[in-house]
């Protein structure tokens, strides 16, 4: 197996009789991305990573670990491959460290040995003994990274590990992220909080209703983002006269006292000389940028994310 092969997939198609789930599914995850798989609920993600698992078979199509298929190697594919999808599970009533031995029981011989180290990777030592029961949601979602982490996995699969945190817990698990990142390990993580994905993911793929609609670098689909302008002035008719007749200034819209413009940097530069030689006094210029939110929505056409909603599993 080569470090250096990607984790793959090719056409993924899942029906459940007239039902398409997914619809098409091509993936490349390169050895050290912090991937970012998104799409509102129902749009195929946990589906999708079901079939690149070999938790469930396609349709069509297929997918490959580090060069293995999981539907033709079983087991043997998921060597260095661990995570958990749509949430971990544990015995309430044992305590954390006591699952984690369970678990790393039908593992390695030794993960058993890595049970203390983990712990204390995602901080939890200080509760390792209290009963499952009793932890936060937080707490549940970081053991379930301390059970991937026995594995000594180089891929790690997080299917919204933030959803349902409070902003502290979203600020500890993005430390966690960060900090497994930083120890060269390959994360894909499934998620629909945007603000998350923006902060900690290089590459990113967008689902909806079942087929990819774009896979790339984060920081190119950030480029692509329009930028608008809102300026204020006391004389909103005299500057609405100059921005139309400025070139390199497009949709220009006067609402009260605000006007609204789309333009480039150096048209902008050109409108602020224009403005001050007619002694037009500019109260305020504001640019707005597109979101990874509003391009998210865009290409997903407004679909809800609602947590309510269901995907077909």
């Amino acid at each position: 197996m080569s470090d250096g092969q990607p984790v793959v997939a090719r056409g993924l198609v899942k029906r459940y009789g007239d039902v398409v789930a997914v619809a098409g599914v091509d993936l490349t995850v390169e050895p050290g991305d912090v991937f970012g798989y998104l799409g509102p609920n129902g749009a195929g993600k946990t589906t999708s990573l079901r079939m690149m698992l070999g938790l469930i078979r396609p349709t069509e199509g297929s997918a490959k670990l580090f060069g293995r298929d999981p539907l033709v190697e079983g087991v043997k594919a998921l060597e260095g491959v661990a995570g958990f999808v749509e949430g971990p599970r544990f015995y309430p009533y044992l305590s954390g460290r006591k699952n984690l031995r369970l678990l790393a029981d039908y593992d390695e011989p030794s993960s058993s040995s890595r049970i203390e180290e983990v712990l204390e990777t995602v901080e939890l030592r200080d509760r390792a003994k209290d009963r499952v029961g009793g932890y936060s949601h937080g707490m549940r979602q970081r053991l379930g990274i301390a059970a991937a982490l026995l594995r000594e996995p180089r891929l790690l699969l997080l299917d919204e590990p933030a959803t349902g945190l409070d902003p502290a817990g979203m600020r500890d698990m993005r430390d966690l992220i960060r900090r497994l990142a930083g120890d060269g390990i390959t994360i894909m993580l499934s998620s629909h909080l945007l603000y998350e994905v923006e902060e900690l993911c290089n590459r990113v793929a967008i689902i909806r209703k079942g087929s990819i609609v774009y896979e790339g670098e984060l920081g190119e689909l950030l480029a692509t983002a329009t930028t608008s302008y809102r300026l204020k002035t006391r004389e909103p008719e005299r500057a609405r006269t100059i921005c139309l007749n400025q070139p390199g200034l497009g949709n220009v819209v006067l609402g009260g006292e605000e006007i609204s413009f789309s333009a480039d940097e150096d048209a902008v530069a050109l409108l602020s000389l224009a403005l001050g030689h007619a002694r037009v006094a500019i109260t305020q210029l504001v640019a707005d940028t597109q979101s990874l939110e509003e391009l998210f929505l865009g290409m997903t056409g407004g679909d809800s994310s609602d947590h309510d909603q269901q995907e077909v599993a």
